[in-house]
């Protein structure tokens, strides 16, 4: 969900203004992978490592999403979406920000429709280790460690690999984000800044991501027997 900041700046804006914005976005986008019938979808929201960003930058984001959180849990619940935070564990987050998000979950967590995880105060590395440190504190064997053994002691372990990831704005990078998961996404880098995506452009991404070949490090075979790498 990248460009909030240069939406903002091409608009003389304040950067606040473009993560305003975006909630028009979050909720367009969602709408459009329920009808479209993705089973789960996943919103990198807020980095480890954006608590490096200005104070008020980070206020302001906590105040924002508390207010997301609490207008659309209602949609979300009728929706039939069960919703999970990914991260949302450190204790600069706002009490009542954690409550808001406790409280989604668990008015979700019975909920058979589409899995929304928001990736909340998440670190790809940080939850590597910390799957590491489960392992080690549960006795595991090393020779025992598996990688199924090891995605087991991941947050929500029963979350698919991620087949697909769209990173708006145009960067390239993987920007800490699922990195367990995502060894053999399809990546589309689609130009667009984050408070104009919408669905049309969302649907023209899955067309893409349908085109391609996912060999996951194989072959796949050519009907003349031969096989393209």
């Amino acid at each position: 969900m990248d460009g909030n900041g240069r939406w903002a700046a091409q608009r003389s804006l304040p950067r606040t203004s473009g993560h305003r914005a975006a909630e028009t976005t979050v909720i367009d986008v969602i709408e459009a992978a329920r009808a479209a019938g993705v089973e789960w979808l996943s919103l990198y929201a807020f980095s480890t490592e954006n608590w490096g960003r200005p104070s008020t930058e980070v206020d302001y984001l906590m105040h924002l999403v508390r207010r997301v959180v609490r207008k659309h849990a209602p949609l979300l619940h009728a929706r039939g979406i069960r919703c999970r935070f990914l991260g949302a564990s450190d204790s600069r987050i706002p009490p009542a920000l954690a409550r808001d998000v406790a409280d989604l979950m668990t008015l979700t967590g019975d909920n058979r429709g589409m899995t929304l995880t928001v990736a909340f105060d998440h670190g790809g590395r940080r939850d590597i280790v910390e799957a590491a440190r489960s392992l080690i504190r549960a006795g595991v064997p090393a020779e025992a460690v598996t990688e199924q053994s090891f995605a087991a002691h991941l947050p929500f372990p029963d979350t698919p690999d991620v087949d697909l990831v769209i990173r708006t704005s145009g960067e390239q990078r993987i920007s800490n984000f699922m990195l367990w998961q995502v060894a053999y996404a399809e990546w589309i880098f689609p130009p667009v800044l984050w408070p104009d995506f919408r669905a049309p452009h969302f649907l023209a991404c899955l067309r893409t991501y349908q085109h391609r070949d996912r060999r996951f490090g194989g072959v796949v075979p050519q009907q003349n027997g031969a096989s393209r790498p």
